[in-house]
């Protein structure tokens, strides 16, 4: 009987288990870094607490362009949960360019309930399988490929809907 299938498992369970081991110990974790409300981070960017990444800070548009704008709309879907349509003008969804360099005109939205980010939304619609209970703040911004959300004269480019649920 061959044992190299068995062997392999063997030392792959036995090697994880160390490294993770080691890794703990070195007091690396697996959280990633932040992606929440980026209105929400403002004070640990200020303070230099190392929470602030790059794409905290917002990117202007200089008005060489015009200026995107967002239609935010949030209805209950006819057999579940709820569908979210954001509609724009002078933006474009470019989810093959997710993460590059800004391209005026071009990016994704990211999807806010009560103040924690559901997702990123690469195309007018999402599906939103369940809300909280009680009053619910729904919130998108339009954001470069980069992540930076859009700003316009100091001012997000962003909607918030409120609604019962």
């Amino acid at each position: 009987m061959d044992r190299s299938l068995p062997l392999f498992l063997i030392g792959l369970v036995f090697g994880g288990g160390i490294g993770f081991t080691i890794a703990a110990s070195s007091g690396v974790t697996l959280d990633g870094h932040d992606h929440a409300d980026p209105a929400q981070r403002g004070a640990h960017a200020a303070s230099g607490d190392g929470m602030a990444h790059d794409h905290d800070m917002p990117l202007v548009l200089n008005g060489s362009q015009p200026a995107p704008a967002l239609q935010l709309d949030v209805q209950p879907d006819p057999v579940s949960g709820w569908n979210l349509h954001l509609a724009t003008t002078n933006f474009a969804f470019a989810p093959e360019n997710a993460g590059g360099a800004h391209q005026p005109g071009q990016g994704h939205a990211h999807v806010y309930v009560n103040g924690t980010k559901i997702g990123r939304l690469y195309g007018p619609w999402m599906h939103i399988a369940t809300l909280p209970k009680g009053e619910v703040t729904v919130k998108a911004t339009l954001n470069a490929n980069d992540h930076r959300p859009l700003s316009v004269d100091g001012q997000l480019i962003e909607q918030t809907l409120s609604l019962t649920n």
